[in-house]
């Protein structure tokens, strides 16, 4: 499986993704086209949980195919072992890692999720999990459905931008950053780092709904794929366990309130988080022994987050029921 600590103490993430854009006027030489290309994600995942959310949020399923690895992996990267034979059907192919050895041979990096892959070549365009999203509500926007929320209005950008950076290098990464510590110091600086940026969290959102302006935006989603992971995984696996999510009152509301909104907890397998997290991670967790619980009835409570204003999707629309064949499987999720 390989090892995830860090051996020299803090954690530091690679971020030198393939940053090749899909975008409306081809400039990279991928012009945005429908059926041309294919997300493939994991569930498993929270940087592929934010793709599946804002394609589904969007509409984009008719233009944009998506394809699911499962929850475990080894060392040569995520498998299509969900599908039949273990192939991916448009790809053609049984792990991931084939699309960027198409494009590059010898492709020197990480094979991560969530990744865009062009079906004619069989070649992976990106894995910029960051850019590819906000490129969905700006770059993909003539094939958005009827009623689509604006998940990065032009107004709010520089907000939007500024919360989620801080959300990504305090919470996002800041659970890896305590779950991956190779020694006692890098944990307790990463610990105290995350829980400070949760508290800011807390103080933010104790008096509006939404982390920017009054309805769903990007800077929500990407908390929304850290908080629904913290008690299953973050808090006991990740000793980020200074109070779990449920004990946090304002944030523990928030997350409910985002779960219950179409396209957010529809999305979520938590049955294949806790796999991914707890049989991966061998050096973490050597028995691979993955936990019964929690229970995730609480989710389904009432939140009584409508009280602060503001509507999910403003005058937008929720979108429709999941797709058949994309749904998230029975008994995975309390919806």
């Amino acid at each position: 499986m390989g090892s995830y600590v860090a051996a020299a103490g803090e954690f530091d993430r690679d971020t030198d993704y393939i940053t090749t854009r899909i975008t409306a006027d081809g400039r990279d030489g991928y012009p945005v086209e429908p059926g041309r290309y294919r997300l493939i994600v994991a569930r498993a995942c929270p940087w592929a949980n934010r793709a599946i959310i804002v394609r589904r949020l969007l509409g984009l399923e008719d233009v944009l195919s998506i394809g699911f690895c499962g929850p475990t992996h080894d060392e040569r990267s995520w498998t299509f072992d969900l599908d039949p034979g273990g192939v991916d059907p448009v790809l053609k192919i049984p792990r991931l890692q084939d699309a960027y050895f198409k494009r590059d041979p010898h492709y020197p990096k990480g094979i991560t999720v969530p990744a865009i892959v062009e079906v004619p070549t069989g070649q992976v365009v990106t894995n910029d999990f960051a850019q590819l999203t906000l490129d969905f509500s700006t770059e993909w926007a003539a094939h958005h459905r009827d009623g689509a929320p604006q998940l990065y209005p032009e107004h709010l950008r520089d907000e939007i931008d500024e919360v989620a950076q801080r959300i990504y290098t305090e919470v996002n990464n800041g659970v890896y950053r305590c779950g991956f510590a190779g020694s006692q110091g890098a944990y307790e600086r990463a610990y105290d780092r995350l829980f400070t940026a949760l508290d800011w969290l807390s103080e933010r959102l104790a008096g509006r709904r939404y982390l920017v302006g009054d309805t769903i935006t990007e800077a929500d989603v990407r908390l929304f794929t850290t908080l629904v992971r913290f008690d299953p995984v973050y808090h006991g696996h990740f000793k980020c366990n200074r109070a779990k999510l449920a004990e946090l009152p304002v944030l523990w509301a928030y997350a409910r309130d985002l779960f219950q909104t179409p396209g957010f907890g529809d999305t979520v397998d938590f049955v294949q988080i806790k796999q991914h997290y707890y049989i991966v991670h061998a050096d973490i967790n050597p028995t691979r022994i993955v936990p019964k619980g929690p229970d995730l009835a609480n989710w389904l409570t009432p939140h009584g987050r409508e009280a602060l204003g503001g509507k999910p999707f403003g005058d937008a629309t929720p979108p429709g029921l999941t797709r058949e064949d994309e749904r998230v499987p029975a008994g995975h999720n309390p919806l």
